[in-house]
C-alpha cells in the first residue's frame, strides 16, 4: 500500500473523535434518571406501574425506572397499609417522586461573566420558609412528582462556568434542609 496522506488524516480523524465521543460519554455526560426521595424519618414501600415491590428507607433516595406519559404508584407505610394511589405523568427524561409530599425547594443558580449575585439576588421574588424570608425566586414544591429542574436531589451544581459571554441558569431541587444550608453557605448572609 502507498503512503497516502489523504488516508492518514482521515484514521487520525476517527481515531480523535472516537475518542472525544468516550470522554464525554464516560465522564461528561449527565444521566438522566428519576427518583424516589424520602427525606422523612419513616420508611415507605411503593409499587410503580404494578411492578416489583421498592423499599425507601428513612433520608434515602432511589433510582426508578419511569416510562414516559401515565405512570402509576402505590406507597405503602412500614406495616404495608396502603397510603395511597395515584397516577402522574411524565414528559421530562428526569424527576422526583415526592413518596412522602415533604416541602422541597427548586432553585436557579445563575453562572456568566461579571454576575452581580448580589443584585441579581434582591431582583428575583421572595419565598418564606418557616416564617422568615428568602431571597432568590426558590419555588416550593410538595407533590407528588416533579421534573422541573435540572440536577436532582442527589447532584451538585456545576462548579464551573461553561460559557463566559452570557448569563445563563441551571435550577436544583432541595430538600427542604438542603435548601436553608445551600443558602446559608452560598449566600453567605
Amino acid at each position: 500500500m502507498k503512503n497516502n496522506p489523504s488516508l492518514k488524516g482521515l484514521l487520525v480523524a476517527v481515531v480523535v473523535f472516537v475518542g472525544a465521543f468516550a470522554v464525554y460519554n464516560f465522564l461528561l455526560a449527565k444521566k438522566n434518571y428519576y427518583v424516589v426521595d424520602n427525606p422523612t424519618p419513616n420508611t415507605y414501600y411503593y409499587k410503580i406501574n404494578n411492578g416489583d415491590e421498592g423499599i425507601v428507607s428513612a433520608g434515602q433516595f432511589v433510582h426508578v425506572d419511569l416510562k414516559k406519559g401515565k405512570n402509576s404508584i402505590k406507597v405503602f407505610d412500614k406495616n404495608k397499609k396502603m397510603l395511597y394511589d395515584s397516577a402522574f405523568e411524565v414528559n421530562k427524561i428526569r424527576g422526583l417522586i415526592n413518596i412522602a409530599h415533604k416541602d422541597y425547594y427548586i432553585n436557579d443558580q445563575y453562572y456568566g461573566y461579571n454576575l452581580k449575585k448580589d443584585s441579581l439576588l434582591l431582583a428575583l421574588d421572595k419565598i418564606k420558609i418557616d416564617g422568615k424570608e428568602y431571597y432568590g425566586g426558590a419555588k416550593h414544591f410538595n407533590k407528588l412528582y416533579t421534573e422541573d429542574f435540572y440536577y436532582n436531589v442527589d447532584e451538585d451544581y456545576d462548579q464551573l462556568i461553561k460559557n463566559i459571554q452570557k448569563v445563563e441558569s441551571r435550577s436544583k431541587i432541595f430538600r427542604k434542609q438542603d435548601y436553608l444550608n445551600y443558602y446559608k453557605e452560598y449566600y453567605k448572609f
